[in-house]
């Protein structure tokens, strides 16, 4: 008799053939932890996320303001679940508004002697993420403080206050009234200590038109001189990047302080072994981010309202007694990292790490059955007759035996998944394909780097290919072929205009080739940004041709990323488009760059999927070939700005000129503010 209760087993099969759901745990790790996640086996290292819910709620709860700052360690062996704990914790603490999360990813910091600075964007970046009430947590801050500002005591949605904000101040600014001055005036009256430029720039936050710029002046990053006086702001204008550090501490311990008068803040640090890189007076990258923490966990100060702050560093077990915890047994290594560094690592553990515990045969059965559950059966409705099917559950037993880390466990099941049934190269390229298509990239097109790497990666196949005829926008390519694609964007001439202009990352790489006899060199800037000042410092340097060695700089960008005719932006966009410079603005599409970073994932986890970087790079080529972005960037430009992407209003003008608005607002424009 047929078990109505389980799918056909044709059905099922079919679904193992199409779709291997292990070669997803490749995926990037900010995703994994900002994105949708791994499947989460929740008895997998309980007492490590258990034990940081605890330490958030004591500092929530304590009394004592020494209390209030609470640090942690967890160690682990590279692949034991390290960052999968870290996502556990932020859909944890986002989900029941328990906490303001902060993941702080080390591999994004590449110069260590500018780690304050550093740690300052990932900050602001992360509190510009969406928390738990439907709105950034920014904005959840500042709608938080304007409520405590309303003297109604009436407390009011977040996502209204948002809603509201740039009518009401526009209603305000019509009545000759500054509704945001008013209300700022109104909370340093409850927050005497607060710096006025930092509270000022959070509440920007509530504004649809200013929070990208708010957010840009929070990451200590400059904006245009009119968008600053608007925004009644200083510019940031003019700082080195020795001053920007020396300012980044004050800096964060303001925000932390402000943030956690609204909810409790969990800073993650992951990600802290870089080898090779140390920092000009010798640390190595995990050395100086402790010493951060150590730094933060002296500096912080908590008021009688704080929620507190809890810190937790997550670092491979080798790294901890290698590089660490000598600071605690009072060695060599310890003088050299400073005195107190180990005691104030783990301050809720009394100075030793939380260790993660390897897989056991049981655990193992658990997760890899979740692993099928959540990403193959569910998905498709299907019913299998056996929770690990196509594995065995005796041999996955077996595995347990080993006491493997959650890591080498999927990377087996990936390898296995078919194990009998044989497969081409080429099937397994397009099933890799296939697989990354499928995959969460979260909001793909706000990543800069992700779509510079894939970018690179596309031009990096076609060297020495010959490219010609005529792109999708009717531009010519004309015998053309590329030399070489350089990351290493450098000073060429130093006493050309701009001077003392360096890149800071904003051209991601130069392409270098040859079109008609003639050679070219365009460099390539990928700034999807919204706002104006970070634009603009990138048009800066993509139209310094001479000073970086271009003859062409292309911008790449999302249409729909509109221009402010107003700003400096547009000036630099418009020289770059002109006769003179002859560079272009390539739109960057989701049709487009999609397929790409598809490939480049693939390429970077060939061995996942049984192929070498060398076969993936063949496989890819015919597509690479045809891609019309990458095409469009090596064009000849058109010289014109699509008139769909500029924006020719005015921004809401002068807000702080004090002839063009009082320095106050009556209730009746705050109440606007509060209107359900």
């Amino acid at each position: 008799m047929t078990d109505l209760s389980v799918s056909p087993i044709e059905e099922i099969n079919a679904a193992i053939e199409d779709y291997n759901p292990f070669n997803s745990a490749a995926i990037d790790k900010v995703q994994s932890v900002w994105g949708k996640g791994f499947p989460d086996l929740n008895t997998l290292n309980a007492h490590a996320s258990q034990k940081v819910l605890e330490v958030i709620k004591q500092v929530k709860t304590s009394s004592d303001s020494k209390d209030k700052v609470a640090t942690l360690v967890v160690t682990g062996d590279p692949g034991s679940g390290k960052t999968q704990l870290i996502g556990r914790l932020r859909r944890r603490v986002i989900g029941d508004g328990s906490a303001v999360f902060i993941y702080a990813n080390g591999s994004k910091y590449g110069d260590l002697n500018l780690l304050r600075h550093q740690f300052l964007q990932t900050l602001v970046e992360n509190l510009a993420r969406v928390g738990s009430q439907e709105v950034t947590q920014w904005q959840e801050v500042a709608a938080a403080m304007a409520n405590a500002s309303n003297s109604s005591g009436q407390k009011t949605a977040a996502a209204t206050i948002v809603k509201n904000f740039d009518k009401a101040y526009a209603k305000a600014l019509q009545n000759n009234q500054n509704m945001l001055k008013k209300l700022s005036s109104q909370i340093l009256k409850i927050k005497p200590d607060a710096d006025p430029y930092i509270l000022r720039a959070i509440l920007w936050t509530l504004s649809e038109m200013y929070a990208p710029y708010a957010i840009e002046w929070l990451a200590g990053n400059e904006l245009d001189q009119e968008t600053a006086n608007s925004m009644g702001l200083p510019t940031n204008a003019g700082k080195t990047s020795q001053e920007q550090e020396a300012e980044a501490l004050g800096n964060i311990q303001q925000i932390l302080r402000l943030v956690s008068d609204h909810k409790p803040v969990l800073i993650c640090f992951d990600e802290l072994e870089t080898q090779g890189i140390l920092s000009e007076d010798g640390f190595t990258k995990a050395q100086v981010i402790v010493r951060l923490v150590k730094d933060l966990y002296d500096n912080l100060e908590q008021s009688g309202i704080g929620k507190g702050i809890v810190m937790l560093t997550v670092m491979f077990g080798s790294t901890w007694a290698g590089e660490i915890a000598s600071a605690i047994t009072g060695t060599a290594t310890a003088n050299k990292i400073g005195g107190g560094v180990g005691d104030r690592l783990s301050t809720a553990t009394q100075g030793k790490p939380i260790d993660l515990k390897p897989l056991n045969s049981q655990s193992l059965v658990d997760l890899v059955a979740l692993w099928l559950q959540k990403e193959l059966y569910d998905p498709r409705d299907l019913k299998p007759h056996d929770p690990v099917y196509p594995f065995t559950e005796s041999k996955l037993r077996d595995i347990g035996k080993g006491k493997p880390t959650v890591r080498e466990t999927l990377d087996w099941c990936a390898k296995n998944y078919r194990p009998n049934v044989p497969i081409s190269l080429e099937e397994r390229f397009k099933r890799a394909v296939k697989a990354s298509k499928e995959a969460d990239l979260g909001d793909y097109l706000e990543d800069n780097d992700k779509i510079a790497d894939a970018l690179r990666f596309g031009f990096e196949q076609l060297i020495g290919e010959t490219l010609e005829g005529e792109t999708l926008t009717g531009q010519k390519l004309r015998q053309l072929t590329i030399e070489s694609v350089d990351t290493d964007i450098k000073v060429v001439n130093s006493k050309a205009p701009a001077k003392n202009l360096s890149n800071q990352g904003y051209i991601n790489f130069k392409v270098v080739g040859n079109e008609d006899d003639k050679n070219f060199v365009i460099g390539v800037a990928v700034i999807q940004k919204g706002n104006a000042a970070a634009l603009g410092a990138g048009l800066k340097r993509l139209t310094a041709y001479e000073r970086f060695g271009l003859t062409r700089g292309c911008l790449v960008r999302s249409k729909n990323k509109k221009i402010n005719k107003t700003t400096n932006a547009y000036k630099l966009l418009e020289k770059l488009t002109s006769q003179a410079k002859g560079g272009e603005w390539a739109y960057l599409e989701a049709e487009q760059i999609r397929p790409l970073i598809d490939l480049y994932s693939v390429y970077q986890n060939c061995e996942t999927y049984q192929l070498t970087q060398k076969q993936v790079a063949e496989f890819s080529k015919p597509q690479i070939l045809e891609n019309p972005l990458l095409r469009e960037i090596l064009s000849d430009p058109s010289g014109e700005i699509d008139a769909e992407t500029i924006e020719d209003e005015e921004l809401f003008g002068t807000l702080f000129d004090e002839s063009s608005a009082d320095d106050t607002a009556n209730d009746d424009d705050l109440n606007d503010l509060f209107v359900a």
